[in-house]
């Protein structure tokens, strides 16, 4: 995923967008199964969030994060709405954050 980005010719960042946003949402709703947190069968990275804070405040570094991503994800979907490097960029960098932040909390190793 994040080498897409890189590519030269017709390179997808729609799908690094998408790609990223998932990654996210997927350790977010691994940790709420985890820790017997119910969740919605939705893709609003901020509301899931919302729903961890009370018991891990520390993770309300990765607000910031869950809104760039969730939007990234939706807006790209849209007819005429295509995303650029720099959105690749930020999905990347924000998706790593949540990688990080969850691989932590799981006592995972960050290795890549």
């Amino acid at each position: 995923m994040n080498r897409e980005y890189l590519v030269t010719s017709k390179p997808n960042y729609d799908a690094i967008c998408f790609h990223a946003q998932q990654c996210a949402e997927k350790y977010l709703k691994g940790y709420m199964f985890h820790r017997n947190i119910p969740f919605a069968k939705i893709h609003d990275l901020p509301k899931l969030l919302k729903d961890v804070l009370s018991s891990e405040p520390d993770f309300s570094k990765l607000e910031d994060g869950a809104i760039i991503l969730t939007s990234l994800a939706v807006e790209i979907r849209y007819p005429g709405m295509r995303a650029i490097k720099i959105d690749a960029k930020r999905a990347i960098k924000n998706c790593t954050l949540f990688r990080t932040q969850f691989r932590s909390a799981f006592s995972l190793p960050d290795e890549r």
